[in-house]
C-alpha cells in the first residue's frame, strides 16, 4: 500500500533496518573504544572527555577518512609526537589532579589531559601525526626546533643597544662590561725588581755600601755606576744603569771587603720586570662583553680605574601560578611542594640578573594580568600555566594584553609547552616555564639563558661537544635534555659525560647531581657519540654523583 507520505516499504523492514544499523553503531563504538583505549594506554572508557581550554568547553574532533588508524605502530607514533602539559609538581610527586590523568609522565606516552586535549570519544579520533596539533589549537603550526627557539630567544637579548652606566670597583662584581677595557697607563709603569736581592751594575764582583738600600714605593734611585751594587727590594725602582738583579739567595756578601760575588752566572735583565711588560698605554686589556670577576677587578684596579662601564644587570620577576603549591611542610590532601620558588631566584642570579623575591599567584587570571602590567622588570618568568588546561591562564592573559608570542612551544622534552614572548614594544619580556621542575630547567637553559645574556650585552658562549658513554634514548620527533656529569678517562682515555638517572619531567634528583645537559637530537644516541654539551652556572668540583644517581 503507498500513501502520500512516502514510498512502499516491505512488512517488517524498519525492523529489519533498525537491527542492522543498531548492529553496525555497535560495532563502530567497539572499534572507536579499542582506538581510544590504544591512544590512552588503556586508561579510559567509553564516552572519556574533560576540558580541554581554559573556557572548560568540551573539544571534539571528527574522524579523518583520508587518514585511517591501520596499526598500533601509527598510533604510538602520534602519541610519542603529542604535547604533554609538564604540571606543576614538586620532585617524585604526580601531576596536580586538574591537568593529568595519572598517567605515569617518564613512560613517553603521554596522558589524554597533558597537552589540555580531551581523549577521543567513541567514534572521534585524534588527527594523524602529521599535523602535529599543539594543546589546545588542532590547526597550529608546529613548534620551532630546540636550536631555533634558543636563537631566537638570543636574538631577542640583543633587540635593543644595552645600556651603559659606571660602577665603582667594589659594586661593579657580576656586571658586564659595556666597553672594552684598555690600559691607562704601561704596567709596570717603570722598571722593578721582581726579587729582593742585590740590583748590579757591569760585570762582578760589586762594591756595595752598607746601609738600607731601595724599598718599594719610593721615587727614582741615581744611576748605578759599573762595578756597584745596591740592596733593593720586591717592587722598588730599578736604578737606572741596572744591569741585574741578583736574588739574596744567590749572592754571597763579603762584609770585611765590602764586595759582592755571584754564586750563579748573571744574565743581563734578569729578575727585572721593565716597564710595559705586561701591557703598554692604550692597548686592550678585556674585550666588551667580559663578566666582571674578582681576577678583572684585580687587573682594573692595577690599571688605574677607580670605576668600570658595565651593562646593568637585566631586573626579574618571578611568578609562580597554581593552586595546588605548598611554601612549607610536606605534600598533604593533593597539595605539593613548590620545587620552584625555591630554585629559581639563585638560578637566575647565577646567570647575571637582578631577581625580586618569588611572588605565588595561585590559578588566578586577575592577579596575573594585574602582575605583568605593573611590573618594571626586563624579565618575568612564571611557572606553570603555559597549557591550555582549564586553569592555564598564560595564554589567555597575554592574548588580551596583546603580547607578541616570540616562541609558543619548543620541540624538546622536557619542557615543551614553554614559550617566550613580548608584552609590548617597550615593555618586558615573558619567559612562561612549565611547571614540571625540570621541564622549568629546560625552559631556563631554552630561553632565559640565552635572552638574558643578550640583554645582559654576553657575548654567545661556544658550544662543545663531549663523548656519552650510554645510550641514551631519545624523543622520536624532538630534541631531549638529559642531567649528565663529567668523567675523566681511564688508562689513556678521553673525558666523557655519563647520563643520570631520575630524568623525568617531574624529578628534580638527577640535575642535583649533574654538571650539565646532553642534548640529545631525536631518535637518540648510542655509546661513543658525541653530544653537545649545556653548562650548568655551578658544577662541583668533586664528583659526588656515585650510586643512585647514575
Amino acid at each position: 500500500m503507498t500513501g502520500s507520505d512516502g514510498p512502499h516499504r516491505e512488512p517488517g523492514s524498519d525492523v529489519r533496518a533498525a537491527g542492522s544499523a543498531s548492529e553496525r553503531a555497535r560495532e563502530e563504538e567497539e572499534r572507536a573504544v579499542e582506538q581510544a583505549l590504544a591512544l590512552v594506554g588503556g586508561s579510559s572508557g567509553p564516552g572519556r572527555s574533560d576540558r580541554s581550554g581554559g573556557s572548560g568547553e568540551r573539544q571534539s574532533r571528527s574522524r579523518d577518512p583520508r587518514a585511517p588508524w591501520d596499526s598500533r605502530d601509527s598510533r604510538d607514533e602520534d602519541l610519542n609526537a603529542r604535547r604533554s602539559n609538564d604540571s606543576h609538581t614538586g620532585p617524585g610527586s604526580a601531576p596536580h589532579a586538574d591537568r593529568s590523568s595519572g598517567s605515569d609522565p617518564c613512560d613517553g606516552r603521554d596522558s589524554d589531559l597533558r597537552d589540555g586535549r580531551a581523549a577521543p570519544a567513541p567514534g572521534r579520533e585524534q588527527p594523524p601525526h602529521p599535523d602535529r596539533a599543539f594543546p589546545g589549537d588542532p590547526g597550529k603550526t608546529p613548534p620551532p626546533s630546540w636550536d631555533r627557539a634558543r636563537a631566537v630567544a638570543a636574538r631577542a637579548g640583543r633587540g635593543g643597544a644595552p645600556a651603559t652606566i659606571r660602577l665603582p670597583l667594589d659594586r661593579a662584581l657580576g656586571h658586564v662590561l659595556a666597553e672594552a677595557l684598555g690600559a691607562l697607563t704601561d704596567l709596570p709603569s717603570f722598571d722593578t725588581s721582581a726579587m729582593d736581592g742585590w740590583a748590579v751594575a757591569g760585570p762582578g764582583p760589586w762594591a756595595f755600601e752598607a746601609g738600607a738600600g731601595l724599598l718599594a714605593g719610593r721615587g727614582p734611585a741615581a744611576a748605578l755606576p759599573d762595578g756597584t751594587a745596591v740592596r733593593i727590594a720586591t717592587g722598588a725602582r730599578v736604578p737606572p744603569e741596572t744591569t741585574a738583579v741578583i736574588r739574596s739567595e744567590h749572592a754571597h756578601v763579603d762584609e770585611a771587603r765590602g764586595l759582592l760575588h755571584a754564586r750563579r752566572s748573571v744574565v743581563t735583565g734578569q729578575d727585572i720586570r721593565p716597564r710595559g711588560q705586561e701591557c703598554r698605554s692604550g692597548e686592550q686589556l678585556v674585550p666588551a662583553g667580559t663578566v666582571v670577576t674578582p681576577a678583572v677587578l684585580g687587573l682594573a684596579a692595577a690599571a688605574g680605574y677607580d670605576a668600570l662601564p658595565v651593562v646593568p644587570r637585566p631586573r626579574v620577576d618571578i611568578l609562580v601560578l597554581g593552586d595546588e603549591l605548598l611554601n612549607a611542610g610536606l605534600p598533604h590532601d593533593g597539595l605539593i611542594r613548590d620545587a620552584l620558588g625555591p630554585m629559581l631566584g639563585p638560578w637566575l642570579r647565577a646567570l647575571g640578573a637582578e631577581v625580586s623575591g618569588p611572588r605565588r599567584l595561585g590559578d588566578d587570571a586577575g592577579a596575573l594580568r594585574s602582575a605583568l602590567t605593573s611590573s618594571d622588570a626586563d624579565l618575568i618568568v612564571t611557572t606553570g600555566g603555559t597549557a591550555a588546561g582549564p586553569v592555564d591562564h598564560v595564554h589567555p592573559v597575554l592574548d588580551a594584553l596583546g603580547a607578541e608570542l616570540l616562541v609558543d612551544g619548543v620541540a624538546v622534552r622536557p619542557g615543551h609547552p614553554m614559550l617566550l614572548a613580548r608584552l609590548s614594544p617597550d615593555g618586558p619580556y615573558l619567559v612562561g616555564l612549565p611547571g614540571n621542575p625540570l621541564a622549568a630547567v629546560s625552559g631556563l637553559l631554552t630561553l632565559a639563558e640565552p635572552l638574558l645574556a643578550g640583554i645582559a650585552g654576553r657575548p654567545a658562549q661556544d658550544p662543545y661537544r663531549a663523548l656519552v658513554h650510554a645510550e641514551v634514548h631519545g624523543h622520536p620527533h624532538d630534541t631531549r635534555l638529559v642531567p649528565v656529569v663529567h668523567r675523566p678517562g681511564r688508562a689513556g682515555g678521553r673525558d666523557h659525560v655519563a647520563p643520570l638517572r631520575y630524568n623525568g619531567p617531574a624529578m628534580l634528583r638527577g640535575i642535583a647531581a649533574a654538571d650539565g645537559l646532553a642534548v640529545v637530537p631525536p631518535g637518540g644516541v648510542r655509546s661513543g657519540t658525541e653530544v653537545e654539551i649545556l653548562d650548568l652556572p655551578w658544577a662541583p668540583a668533586t664528583p659526588w654523583t656515585e650510586g643512585c644517581f647514575t
